[in-house]
C-alpha cells in the first residue's frame, strides 16, 4: 500500500484538500477529537503518516513513506535525498533576515562583522552569510526567534515570514529575502523509480489537479 507523509501544522488543511480533490481522503487527521497518527483511506488505496513538518523528508528518505508534501523551506534547510517533483502552489512565505526597526541596518550587508544571527534555519542562514562573505555567528533557537533582537541575544535573525504581522507586532523589520517557499510533493527515490501501487499516476494527478487551480 502506498504511504504519504503528511506534515502537520499550516500545510495540513490544503495538503489534505488536494489528496481529497485526486480520490484519497484523510480528513480525520483536521478532526480534533482524532489522535491517530497513521489512517488509511477508505479506498484502501493509500495509507497516511502525520508528522512534524521536518520529519517529513526523513521518512521520505529512508522509504518509509513513498510520496510526502512538505515546505520548500524544510527541504532547503534538511537537504534531503528525495525526489522534487512538484511546487503544490500553497503554504506560500519566505525566509527573511530581520532586526529590529530602531537599529541602523538597512541590508544585511551592514551587519557588523561576526553579529551573531538568531534561527532554527541554521544551514540556510549559514550559507547566505556565507555567500555574501560575511562572518556571523548562527545562534540555533528553535522557539520564538524574535526574542534574540528583543533581548540582545542577536543582532538580527533569519526566519520565516508570511504576512509580517509577527515582526511588526515585535517591532522587527525585513531587511532581506533569502528566498521564497510553498508546499512541494516529494518522493522516495527508488520508488519513483519502480513505481509501486500506480504511484506515478497519482503523481501525474496530483500535477494536473495542482495546474488546475493554479492562478
Amino acid at each position: 500500500m502506498l504511504t504519504i507523509a503528511l506534515p502537520k501544522g499550516g500545510l495540513l488543511n490544503d495538503s489534505i484538500q488536494l489528496l481529497k480533490a485526486v480520490g484519497l481522503d484523510f480528513s480525520l487527521f483536521l478532526d480534533n477529537a482524532n489522535r491517530q497518527l497513521q489512517i488509511i483511506d477508505p479506498t484502501g488505496r493509500a495509507t497516511a503518516l502525520l508528522v512534524r513538518a521536518q520529519d517529513v523528508p526523513v521518512y521520505v528518505e529512508y522509504g518509509q513513506a513513498q510520496l510526502g508534501m512538505v515546505g520548500y523551506d524544510v527541504l532547503r534547510e534538511k537537504k534531503p535525498a528525495v525526489a522534487h517533483l512538484a511546487d503544490l502552489g500553497f503554504g506560500g512565505c519566505r525566509l527573511s533576515v530581520a532586526v529590529k526597526t530602531t537599529s541602523p541596518y538597512r541590508s544585511a550587508l551592514d551587519l557588523p562583522a561576526h553579529s551573531r544571527v538568531a534561527s532554527k534555519y541554521v544551514n540556510c542562514a549559514r550559507d547566505y552569510f556565507q555567500s555574501l562573505d560575511l562572518p556571523v555567528e548562527i545562534v540555533p533557537l528553535y522557539g520564538s526567534v524574535e526574542l534574540g533582537p528583543i533581548t540582545g541575544m542577536s543582532e538580527a535573525i533569519v526566519d520565516l515570514v508570511s504576512t509580517g504581522k509577527t515582526l511588526q507586532e515585535n517591532n522587527l523589520m525585513e531587511l532581506e529575502v533569502l528566498f521564497h517557499s510553498t508546499a512541494r510533493l516529494i518522493a522516495y527515490p527508488l520508488s519513483y523509480r519502480i513505481n509501486p501501487y500506480g504511484l506515478k499516476d497519482l503523481i501525474d494527478q496530483i500535477r494536473a489537479e495542482t495546474a488546475a487551480i493554479a492562478p
